[in-house]
């Protein structure tokens, strides 16, 4: 008897931590709330109560992925995939590795990310499971955006937008906006962006979510930022960055960074650009995202030729290139090309982007990137 209330004693204050570290991660303190998902999880294991440990590894790999370490958010997954086989839980399984392929997603492997997400999206479907269809949807079209399918992309985002909706999911539709948002902004339809970043930032907001706004406002200054309104666009970059830092966000903060170094770039102020695009650098190195080191290269080959320095912006340049194909990143790649164009007299290279669907044309440096 004695034991049994001990044990349920443990429990219980477990219960309360896990508790607390889940409203932690809903305010986006991020590094507090891994201390105690961390905690539970241990007490938890202790009691092999595999249902919480499940909970917590779940939580786990969201905390880390949001925050950028995707390599320790991959292995929360997978151990939470392998409690759910024990359990015999295809749903769980299925949830388990909507959040390995996101992982995956961030660092450039679209390839295996959307192999584990329309598997998943698969059993929700069978299950009717509409919030999991939803999320998958979702997940689903970054990864096609990524890929530089962005015509999928836009027709995702809206297909999971529709469902979030009718579920009366404020955050899942304030996600699906700013999918569209920057999906119609590489895809060339500027206003577009702007309409859907606003109305996320106004969506989150209303709720109180911290990234989502931090989120939001990044979108908002690429989206003024390709209207030409840098005055706008540096405002808006400030908020976001403002926030990443609080909450602790790499990732995101590196994103923001890259379009606050384009933006000086395109005011002239190039040695901003330069510094920016170096700490934008150092932080997609820390996350492992390859798609973001190719970003900062573009930028730092562009300098270069802006500068004069062609040999060292035809190395930066030839390397983005080719690290965009070795990803398979077709959008990146036409960035790439366009830069290599100007290296010699040849016509600037800009059919690419009519392959791909975007509305998007340019002509002379500096080159303003979606």
């Amino acid at each position: 008897m004695g034991q049994s209330s001990a044990n349920l004693e443990i429990l219980l204050k477990t219960d309360n931590i896990l508790s607390r570290a889940e409203k932690l991660r809903e305010q986006s303190h991020y590094q507090q709330a891994l201390r105690l998902f961390r905690k539970a999880l241990q007490a938890y294991t202790q009691q092999q109560d595999r249902e919480e440990m499940f909970q917590c590894m779940m939580s786990l790999g969201d905390t880390l992925r949001m925050t950028g370490n995707f390599d320790l958010a991959e292995k929360s997954y997978a151990d939470a995939i392998k409690i759910a086989v024990q359990t015999n839980s295809p749903v769980k399984v299925a949830d388990a590795k909507v959040g390995l392929g996101l992982s995956l997603r961030a660092q450039g492997k679209w390839k295996k990310a959307l192999q584990l997400i329309r598997e998943s999206k698969r059993i929700y479907r069978k299950k009717d499971d509409r919030q999991g269809i939803a999320f998958t949807l979702w997940a689903e079209a970054g990864a096609l955006r990524i890929k530089g399918d962005i015509r999928d992309a836009l027709k995702t985002y809206k297909e999971s937008y529709g469902i979030f909706q009718s579920l009366k999911d404020l955050q899942g539709a304030g996600y699906c906006l700013c999918g569209l948002g920057g999906a119609s902004r590489i895809a060339g339809l500027f206003k577009d962006s702007l309409k859907y970043y606003i109305a996320a930032n106004r969506l989150f907001s209303g709720i109180k979510d911290t990234f989502g706004k931090a989120y939001s406002y990044c979108g908002i200054g690429n989206a003024y930022r390709m209207l030409n309104d840098y005055k706008n666009a540096f405002a808006y970059f400030t908020k976001a960055i403002r926030l990443y830092k609080k909450i602790g966000d790499k990732v995101s903060c590196a994103y923001t960074l890259w379009g606050l170094s384009t933006t000086y770039k395109m005011v002239g102020k190039l040695k901003n650009a330069h510094d920016l695009l170096m700490k934008a650098m150092a932080l997609f190195k820390t996350t492992k995202d390859p798609r973001g080191i190719i970003y900062c290269k573009l930028g730092l080959g562009e300098i270069s030729l802006l500068t004069g320095k062609k040999a060292f912006a035809k190395r930066r340049l030839s390397t983005a290139r080719n690290e965009s194909g070795k990803h398979g990143f077709a959008v990146e790649g036409c960035y790439a090309k366009t830069l290599m164009s100007f290296l010699t007299d040849s016509e600037i290279e800009t059919s690419c982007y009519n392959q791909l669907g975007l509305r998007l044309k340019f002509r002379a440096l500096p080159l303003n990137f979606p």
